[in-house]
């Protein structure tokens, strides 16, 4: 399972820890981690770093992003 960018240039560039990426609000922000989903239900999470060092999880699809190749569903 690969989580890959589904906007914009990046359309199914895979998304990577210290990627720059554009929240809907249009806040530039740092791919921290990635949590993998845990079942077939599920959609994951990506945690970004703001600029005051702060992390924050959200849903794959804030970051323009989705699963592919899940084998859970």
């Amino acid at each position: 399972m690969r989580l890959v960018y589904t906007s914009d240039d990046n359309t199914g560039k895979e998304v990577a820890k210290g990627d720059t990426v554009e929240l809907s609000s249009g806040e530039m922000v740092t791919v921290d981690s990635i949590e993998k989903p845990r079942h077939g239900g599920s959609t994951g999470r990506v945690y970004i770093k703001y600029e005051n060092g702060s992390i924050q999880g959200y849903y794959p699809s804030v970051v323009g992003a989705e699963w592919i190749e899940r084998e859970d569903r």
